[in-house]
């Protein structure tokens, strides 16, 4: 019995085989392999080995070979026809049934592929060719090298209405094979076919095999569309598809590259030669259902990497919505957010691979991306519009279909956002331990390492014994961090705004800080520390900016003061929120604690022990070695 190509490669994607392997003998990591003792000949020393990658077993013993499809047939003595029902099951496939017709439309499907090649390769040999001169200057000109040209199959199509359909007529392929694959067009008021693509750069569109399916084409100039990608046809689906996603596999499962997102070819192809070689792209449209699940298949954790400016966010929120239904344990989305009037290609060309790097190390969850949307819909200063927003946020909770996954998200929304809003930072323990001076240890183990009070980490706070106190000097030297160093809003602004100022006055020129940030956003223009003084004092906070920025405000932390380096200030605003999020965390901590001791409910031991894993977190940050941030004064 024949079964369709495209279902037996869908079946075979779906399935990770080293999972169906290790269900009839105990597998070891090895590298970018798994071995084990081979489950079809006895053996000691095991010879047996699985690659995911490229989705084949292997014995050195006793020689048995083959993928997830051979292994179903040999380990459960199965025939071809049987084999593919089991897995079909398994993998939620139906199987579909080849006869004369189905039959006759792979074979069409295979020699669609063989004309969709030679047309790549035409396009590559007019990219060296006469014609192809300004394309490659063009290319070169964004900085591409001819070793990343050739790698990603790059080419011309040139001017004319027929020459692509002149030269596959040529080499054997008819008109109607030239217009199902896409190559070529016919409108009704044109008496002929003629060529899709003309005077534009070619982006060949591979599967994830690295087979060409189709093409997408960009022009050299302003015209318009700047982009065109080939139409729907037997090998290509655009829903369905992404760019470079065979070179992205390859890239995360052989050199642990992460899965990135990113919005056009160029940016792909920029990213690959700077190193992050996982990167793909959607085909002109958002991140579909199909597409996510292809990234999901290589990688736990892609990140989408989307433009700082208002239509960035909104394909962010957009991505979020369509991946909340799909979410399961061991599935999420990262959102790596760039600066205004930057892509991917821009920001490596201005700053170098590090300051892509950089980014990465600062990405956001889903949880946040739809948090700051609806935060962003109007203040939540009142019960009502607290209780609004609760509504909003259950309501993307019932889209979740895994419960756990569900379970999570309502505790970080509503457990733990939700019911802070609005209420005071309380004092709690971990400050007044630190306050009296706890004895330290370099990771927070008492009794060794540091002895007494730590150095210059305390930035003077621990001349207090009183935790009141404590927490106010570590507010208000952030409120001077941001005046200063008013960068670390693009980093820390959703931390900086939960922080429950005990100092009114700090938390009237924190409000106005951020409002003011938010207009520079939408203004698109630069956020500076002159800029925010000026708009301060024109707020009429002038003898607030007076009291924030003399240098008294700052000798409780160098980090916060004017002479300090970016890095410094990032540091220290980072080790100093550490410090004051213990206060929060153990503010939820210890109700926790006392709930279970009086009901017992399963599910609030998950939430006990996630907040006590992040406690420990924050308290390891807090004393530990490895940020130094604070500099005596």
């Amino acid at each position: 019995m024949a079964f369709p190509p495209a279902f037996l490669e869908e079946l075979r994607a779906r399935l990770t085989l080293s999972s169906l392997v290790g269900r009839r003998t105990r597998l070891v990591k090895a590298g970018r392999e798994y071995k084990a003792c081979c489950p079809f000949h006895n053996e000691k020393t095991p010879s047996f080995y699985v690659n995911d990658d490229k989705q084949f077993f292997h014995c050195f013993g006793c020689g048995a070979h083959g993928d997830v499809i051979g292994f179903t047939m040999r380990a459960d003595h199965l025939s071809f026809p049987e084999a593919i029902e089991k897995l079909a099951g398994e993998a939620g496939l139906d199987v579909p049934r080849m006869g004369p017709a189905e039959r006759e439309k792979a074979e069409r499907a295979k020699t669609l592929g063989d004309a969709v090649e030679a047309a790549c390769v035409w396009y590559q040999e007019k990219l060296r060719a006469p014609e192809g001169r300004a394309a490659l200057a063009y290319l070169h000109g964004r900085g591409l090298s001819d070793d990343t040209i050739e790698r990603f199959r790059l080419g011309y199509a040139p001017e004319g209405w027929r020459n692509l359909a002149a030269a596959l007529k040529l080499r054997g392929y008819d008109e109607a094979m030239l217009l199902e694959a896409g190559l070529i067009a016919k409108p009704e008021d044109r008496p002929e076919p003629f060529d899709f693509f003309r005077n534009r750069v070619m982006f060949p569109i591979t599967d994830r095999r690295g087979r060409v399916i189709a093409f997408g084409g960009r022009v050299m100039d302003d015209s318009k569309p700047k982009y065109l990608n080939s139409r729907d046809t037997p090998l290509f689906h655009k829903r369905g598809n992404l760019y470079a996603l065979d070179k992205a596999r390859l890239g995360v499962g052989e050199r642990k590259a992460t899965a990135l997102v990113a919005e056009g070819y160029m940016d792909v192809i920029a990213l690959h030669q700077a190193g992050f070689v996982g990167a793909v792209a959607p085909l002109g449209t958002a991140l579909t259902e199909e597409q996510m699940e292809a990234l999901w298949r290589i990688h736990p954790e892609p990140v989408v990497c989307l433009d700082g400016d208002a239509a960035g966010q909104r394909a962010a929120l957009k991505a979020a919505e369509t991946a909340l239904p799909l979410l399961k344990p061991g599935r999420a989305l990262r959102f790596a957010v760039l600066p205004a009037e930057d892509d991917p290609d821009s920001l490596i060309k201005r700053d170098g691979a590090a300051a892509f790097e950089r980014l990465l190390e600062r990405t956001k969850g889903i949880d946040d991306v739809v948090w700051e949307s609806e935060l962003a819909k109007g203040p939540i200063d009142t019960p009502d519009r607290r209780a609004t927003l609760d509504a909003a946020l259950r309501a993307r909770l019932a889209r979740i279909a895994d419960k756990t996954v569900q379970k999570a998200y309502e505790n970080e929304w509503v457990w733990n956002r939700l019911r802070r809003l609005g209420r005071p930072e309380p004092v709690r323990q971990g400050f007044t331990a630190y306050a009296g001076g706890l004895q330290q240890g370099a990771r927070g183990k008492p009794g060794k390492g540091r002895k007494g009070p730590v150095g210059p980490r305390d930035f003077g706070l621990r001349t207090t014994g009183n935790p009141e106190i404590l927490v106010r000097r570590a507010q208000n030297v952030l409120v001077t961090a941001n005046i200063f160093h008013p960068d670390l809003l693009w980093e820390h602004a959703e931390a900086f705004a939960e922080i429950g100022f005990s100092d009114p006055a700090a938390a009237q020129v924190r409000a106005v800080i951020l409002d003011y940030a938010h207009e520079c956003v939408a203004a698109q223009s630069p956020l500076d520390s002159e800029g925010l003084i000026a708009h301060l004092s024109g707020m009429g906070l002038a003898a607030e900016v007076v009291r924030f920025t003399k240098p008294s405000s700052y000798e409780h932390g160098a980090f916060a003061g004017p002479s300090a380096s970016q890095d410094e200030a990032r540091a220290g605003f980072r080790s100093v929120l550490s410090l004051l999020s213990q206060s929060r965390v153990e503010a939820e901590l210890h109700p926790a604690v006392r709930e279970y001791a009086e009901t017992h409910e399963a599910g609030i031991v998950i939430r006990i022990e996630a907040l006590a894993a992040q406690l420990r977190d924050l308290h390891s940050r807090a004393f530990g070695d490895e940020d130094d941030a604070f500099g005596a004064t």
